[in-house]
């Protein structure tokens, strides 16, 4: 079987990749609010050591070391200006969790790790959620998924 596939000839989707003017900032981030790790050779080095990795291209791994997020290095980056203007979001990331009171408790973890809110709903009946920016104004949303739905 062709490796580059899945076994229903789709190709696989190997990680979602954020561009960021600080790659290991926005990476540490990351790592931070979702409990990821380091693909292996990407950890911060000792400090005061050069850091030619956080310059380039980092990969964030879950605890079954499978790819999850990345982080492109760029010189230049427009912030979106969420939920409209002239800089439009070119995707964002959905965290879940299972109550409003994890909700409140992620939502503080993400503004004192960096991110700033941007619209909150925690109070929709429907679907609570409220929706960031991350250090580098990248848009993402926490809402709630109730167990077993």
């Amino acid at each position: 079987m062709d490796t580059d596939t899945r076994s229903d000839g789709f190709p696989k989707l190997l990680q979602v990749v954020l561009d960021t003017t600080d790659a290991r900032a926005l990476a540490e981030f990351y790592r931070q609010l979702l409990g990821l790790r380091y693909r292996p050779g990407d950890e911060p080095p000792a400090e005061g050591a050069p850091d030619p990795n956080g310059v380039d291209w980092l990969v964030l791994r879950d605890a079954d070391g499978t790819n999850r997020v990345a982080f492109q290095q760029v010189a230049e980056l427009h912030e979106p200006t969420w939920p409209e203007g002239p800089h439009p979001q070119m995707l964002h990331l959905d965290l879940t969790v299972t109550s409003v009171a994890n909700l409140d408790a992620q939502g503080a973890r993400a503004v004192a790790l960096g991110a700033r809110l941007l619209r909150d709903r925690a109070d929709d009946p429907e679907e609570p959620l409220r929706v960031y920016a991350d250090p580098a104004g990248h848009p993402f949303c926490i809402f709630v998924v109730p167990p077993g739905t």
